[in-house]
This record gives structure tokens, sequence and C-alpha cells, in this order.
């Protein structure tokens, strides 16, 4: 019987290897314990394989041939702008559009590492370029951006490794793998989620496992760079686990309880082994290399004094003093660290902290300080402030009180300053909530009721306001703590008192989405349409330009001419891009161009010709915006409108009673989206147009069908300018 209890402990494996093991055990070949053991092995290697098979096939589901849009917002200028975040497949390349224009463009073989920080921001690093910090519009388009750019430096890591982009990277490049709690935010609280760790010299490569659970939360997989030397492992005190601190972001760690690991000397001895070596790797150089017997000679000398609780003879030692400063060569091959399945743990519910009352502050009664210059004690002796009379002056304090006191600027009681009071928030996001709060001219109790205004001009937010309330949204933590809060609110300081009323407000980070959106989309749309006409007209003027086409065919002619009597095949047409060649083209004069040329020849025989510019008006002033990024920009617009309706829906369907504030404001959304609906069919159909008349340019000229239009409709406006330019110095 008690064989029998414990063999059904025995991990879920294929039914062969069951009977195999338990047929060992009844020849006696194996012991209970033994084949327990035997069984966490076989599942172990099992579940590896899967882990690693899942990792290539998903790998391999990247897009082939198409593009990725996201909304993104990048800090510039004292200010956060929209921008658009183009993930190219087809040309493997990262595009940064705005209005249409391509700003920058990196290709995927620069991207470096991609690493989650507050709220929705990340960034993205590039090799020889600078980091990317951005701000994604949502949660589920940040976790989207991270799962593509993980896939991106994971076929770069196959790359370099000489191996096909399908491929897993060599086992010699992991130092040490195995499975690993991380703590992760979820939309509604906070969970350890099991993920399989893989650490390599400069990265930390995490895979979720449990991604039923958590594909709304967090993306597959992630990496964390550990190279640029800023990186802080350390053990969180009184929880049993460990953290590592980057630049972007704070992960905590924890070793699963399995049936092997359930002592607390086992999940101690796997804790210090993750510790020392990652302490070891986020100390190490940007370049430089060890023989592996330094490496592992070091960490076990660590190892063995934290497992024999010998750490006591280095007090004020802190591990990163102890590692060695040079990483392991590439060729090494290092024996990797399995820790088993975990088992899931019943979750500990900790107790709600508790809050002391506070007393109301005084109101100020200071004066603004002016800061003058104060001539040097050593000057004063010569100069005439050594007789001054300034004490003996009458002054008219009550007007200068009232001038020069510092206001309240809330019309109601001040708190007491940041660093005095206590405030239940994160000290950090704290303090810049508090400066947001100083200009923020609204009381508390009054933030649901502008929360439901949609347009500014009938009392609601600005969009300053609504940016600024979606950067210091309370998070899954944040609620749990400030709705256990009993006390009344005016006891509290300012911060958690607004921070109080944001967590009361329901689906709050649904509606300030909203609203931030409703407010972009009509601005957007009004930018969108005069450059998307603007392309319309200029391919509608190439499509009816019979003396541009004639003029091409000098260019052609003379072209021919002497590439004739140079040996040379005659060409029956040429790209647009030669156009940027003419001037470059000298003659025996270093002042004469093939464009000279050009116009002497037209001057000669078509002096018609040389009046074409006035065909191609649009292409005087071309915009810097291109058909690619524009059609971007619309695609995007589209998505975010079906969002804002979706959102709609969701968040009305959740309110079991609907009041006033909102019946009003879900009814003005329903007739803005109507309007915005109708605008944005227009502009689609403009956006389709301008497409398909660009198609056609590009089929009358030759052209590549990838061709960027930017590129085309420089080409065409450089010449004019240059055409321009000669034609004058020859009439003059």
């Amino acid at each position: 019987m008690e064989n029998t209890k414990a063999l059904d402990a025995v991990p879920q494996l294929s039914q062969e290897k069951v009977l195999r093991i338990m047929r060992m055990v009844k020849n006696k070949e194996l012991s209970i314990d033994e084949a327990l053991d035997l069984a966490e092995r076989e599942k172990w290697i099992e579940e590896k394989a899967r882990i690693e098979q899942e990792f290539q096939v998903d790998f391999q589901d990247l897009p082939k041939c198409s593009q990725v849009n996201f909304v993104v917002y990048k800090y510039n200028r004292y200010r956060w702008q929209k921008r658009i975040l183009q993930i190219d497949f087809s040309t493997k390349m990262i595009f940064n559009i705005e209005k249409g224009s391509i700003r920058k463009q990196f290709p995927f073989s620069q991207v470096k590492s991609c690493a989650y920080s507050e709220g929705r921001r990340f960034r993205i690093s590039f090799y020889g370029r600078p980091d990317y910090e951005l701000e994604a519009a949502s949660m589920e388009d940040k976790n989207k951006i991270t799962h593509l750019l993980s896939k991106v430096i994971e076929r770069n890591a196959c790359r370099e490794l000489g191996e096909l982009c399908s491929g897993q990277p060599e086992t010699c490049d992991v130092i040490h793998e195995g499975l690993l709690d991380v703590k992760l935010e979820m939309p509604s609280s906070i969970q350890w989620v099991k993920h399989f760790v893989q650490l390599r010299e400069r990265e930390l490569r995490l895979r979720c496992i449990d991604q039923p659970q958590t594909e709304k939360a967090s993306p597959v997989a992630k990496t964390i760079s550990l190279s640029s030397g800023d990186a802080v492992v350390s053990k969180e005190d009184g929880s049993g686990a460990f953290s590592l601190q980057t630049k972007e972001a704070k992960y905590l760690f924890q070793i699963p309880f399995t049936v092997q690991n359930n002592k607390l000397e086992d999940i101690s001895k796997l804790q210090n082994e993750w510790i020392v070596l990652l302490d070891r790797y986020c100390s190490l150089p940007e370049e430089g290399s060890v023989r592996k017997e330094d490496v592992l000679g070091a960490a076990n000398e660590v190892l063995r004094d934290l497992n024999e609780e010998k750490v006591e003879e280095y007090p004020h030692l802190p591990l990163r003093s102890l590692a060695v400063s040079a990483a392991p060569p590439q060729s090494c091959s290092f024996v990797s660290g399995s820790v088993p399945l975990p088992v899931i743990m019943p979750d500990i519910k900790i107790p709600p902290p508790s809050f002391k009352s506070l007393n109301q502050t005084p109101r100020s009664t200071r004066t603004k300080a002016f800061y003058w210059n104060v001539v040097p004690q050593e000057k004063i002796q010569k100069s005439l402030w050594t007789s001054n009379n300034s004490g003996k002056k009458l002054l008219d304090v009550a007007r200068l009180d009232d001038q020069f006191l510092i206001q309240d600027g809330m019309g109601f009681p001040v708190n007491e300053p940041l660093r005095t009071q206590h405030i239940m928030l994160n000290q950090k996001v704290a303090h810049n909530f508090n400066i947001f709060l100083k200009s923020f001219c609204i009381k508390p109790s009054q933030l649901k009721e502008k929360v439901y205004i949609i347009h500014e001009d009938s009392g609601g937010l600005s969009d300053e306001q609504i940016t600024a309330l979606r950067r210091y949204q309370p998070t899954a933590k944040d609620k749990e703590m400030y709705l256990s809060f009993k006390g009344p609110p005016s006891e509290l300081h300012l911060v958690d008192q607004f921070m109080l009323e944001m967590c009361k407000i329901p689906n709050l980070c649904q509606i300030l989405d909203i609203l931030h959106s409703a407010r972009e989309l009509p601005v957007s749309m009004a930018d969108l349409e005069p450059l998307i006409n603007q392309k319309i007209q200029a391919c509608k003027q190439l499509q009816d330009c019979p003396r541009f086409v004639a003029v091409l065919e000098y260019i052609l002619a003379i072209g021919n001419y002497l590439n004739e009597k140079a040996g040379k095949e005659k060409a029956r047409g040429f790209q647009l891009s030669s156009l940027a060649k003419l001037p470059l083209f000298r003659g025996k004069e270093r002042n004469f161009t093939l464009l000279h040329a050009l116009v002497e020849q037209i001057f000669l025989h078509e002096p018609d010709l040389a009046t074409f510019p006035q065909e191609l008006t649009e292409f005087k002033a071309v915009s810097g915006a291109s058909i690619k990024g524009l059609s971007a920009e619309v695609e995007v617009l589209r998505k975010e409108l079906e969002s804002i309706a979706e959102c709609r829906k969701q968040i009305k369907s959740k309110v079991a009673k609907v009041g006033t504030l909102e019946s009003r404001f879900y009814k003005d959304l329903k007739d803005l989206i109507q309007k915005y609906e109708k605008d944005f069919s227009q502009l689609s159909r403009n956006c389709e147009d301008m497409k398909k008349a660009y198609r056609v340019i590009l089929m009358k000229f030759g052209e590549a069908d990838d061709q960027d239009s930017e590129e085309l409709f420089g080409w065409i406006s450089t010449f004019i300018s240059e055409f321009g330019r000669v034609l004058a110095e020859i009439i003059s």
C-alpha cells in the first residue's frame, strides 16, 4: 500500500516510461526513492525538450513578408512625441515614422537588446547607436513589441554563431540554466510565474512556461542585457528571493519548490549558485576573457563558503568584490545546472499594511526667495555696504506678504512637504507625481467628474493632464494597498488622496486610453489628409507630363551616344535614380557637367521643354512623407479607432449600474466614434487611391515594386531644382 502511494507521486510521464520504472521497482533494481528521482529526471528531460522544441518552432513563426506597426511615444525636447514604430520583416528593418516621414531606420542586425522599464516604457539598445527609450500605447502593444524584438535578437545570435536562423545557439554558449519563478505584475494581481532561464555570457534569457496564464500580461520570452556593467544582483531580506537590478527595471526571482528540492538547504544552495554566477557575469568588462578554470574555481570557492554558511568571514565584502574581472572564452563548455520541475504552491495572503493617522499641517507662511548675487566678505570693507542703513528702512510688510507669499495652489489645506509626511506610494513615483500635482488645479473629489467628460472645452481634462494621469496610473499592488485604507482621506498626503480617488474609479486605465486616443485621432487625421492629397496630386502630375518624358528621352539619347562611343551597349531606359548623377558627371571643364549638356541640347533643339517644371509643381517643395510611412499611419489610426469602439463595449458591459456621468460619457463617446468612422472612411479611401496611383507611376517609369516614394520623389525634386539652377547660369 505504501509503495502504491509512493508510485502515485511519480510525475506524469509516458505510459511506456512509467511501466519501465515500475518494473525496475518490482525487480528490486530501484528503491522507491530512487524511482522518484529517476522519474523527476525523466520528466525534466521531457520538459526541457518540449521547451526547446517550442522555442525553435516559435522562432520559425516570424512573419516572412509582412510589417507590423505600433504607436509609441519618444521623449524628445522635454516632451513625449508620437511616433510609429514599424517592424518590417520583408526588408528586415525597424523604422521610426513621424507624420508619414521615416526619421530613422535600423537593420535587424543592429538590435542589441530590448529591456522592460516601468509602466508602458521599454528600451531598445543598438550596436553603435544611442539607446531608444519608448513608451507603448498600451501594455498589450508593449508585450507584442518586446516579443517580436526578442525574436530578432535570437535571430542575430544564431547568425553570430554561423548557424541557420531556424537553429538553436550551441549549448556551449549557455553558462547556467534552470527553472525559476519570476515575479510579474498582472492586470489584476501580482504572481510568481515559472520561467525557463538561461544565463549566457552577457545576457539572461527568460522564457515563460505558464503561457496560458500570462499570455496577455507578459511576452513569451525576454532578454535582459548584462553587458552594460551596471546590473546588480542581491538577496532580498526575509523573502527567500533574489533580485537583479538593471538600469531599466528590477527583476525578482525565487527557486521553485519541487519533490527533490523540498528542503530549505536545497533551495538555499541553488539560490547561491544563481547569485554567484549572475554577480560574476554582471561585473564583466566590455571585452576580454579568462580561462574556464579561473571562472569555475572562483565560483566554486564562493559557493563552498556560502553553502557551509561561512559568509560571516566576509562581513563587509560584497559578492562583486569576489568576482574575477573577465569572461570565459566562447569555446568553453560549461556544465549547465538544472532545476527539476516546480510544484505549484498555494498563494499566501499578505495582510494589508496598517496606516497611522496624520494631522493636517497649517497653511504656508513662507515667502518666495530672491536669489541675488552676494558681495564677497573681503569686498565689504572698501565698499558702500560698510555703512548701510538697510536695517532702518521702513517696510510695508503686509504689501510684500500679499505679493510674495507662497500661495496654496489647490484652494484647500496644503499637505506637509514630501520629505517629512508619510506617503503610501512608492517614493520615486510619489516624487514625480507630486511635481505634476502642483500644476494640476483640480481637487481629488473632482477627478471622477472630470474623467467622464470627453471634450476639454466642456470642462474635461486637458491633453497634458490625460497624458500625465496615464503615466501615473495605480498598479495592482497600489490598488490593493489604497482600497484597504479605512481612515478619512483628508489625513493622507495630497499624492495619496489622488491615488485613492484613481483607485476608486472603475476601468480608469481604459477610460484614460479612450480619452487619449479620442483627442489624438482628429489631430492625426487632419495632419495626414493634406500629405496624402499631395502625394495623389504628385502621382497625377507624373502620370500626365509629356514634356518631362521628353526631357528623359533627351537624357537617354545623350547617355546612349556617350556609352556607344565608349564601347558599351545602348540602353532602352534608365531608372530615375540616375537623375542624381547628371550634376556629378563632369566634362573637360570642371564647371561643365552632363546636366549643362542636357540644358544646352534642349535649348538648341526644343526650348519649350525647358518649361517642364511647370508640369510638376508638386515637386518644388516635396514633403518628407513617404507613401510607406503614410500607409503605416493610416493603418495605426484604423487600429486605434477599432480599439476605442471595442474598449467602449467592454467597459460598458462590466459596469452593473450606470450613473448619470457614465451614461452621458458613453453616449457622447458613441456619437464621437460615429463621426470619426465617417471621417476615417474618407481618409482610408484617399490612402488606397494614393497607393494605386503610385503603383501606376512605378510601372510607367519601370521602377522596382518596392521602390520607396520618398527617394523617388526626392530624385525628381532635386533634378528640377538643379535643372533650374543650370538654366539660370546659361541664360545669364
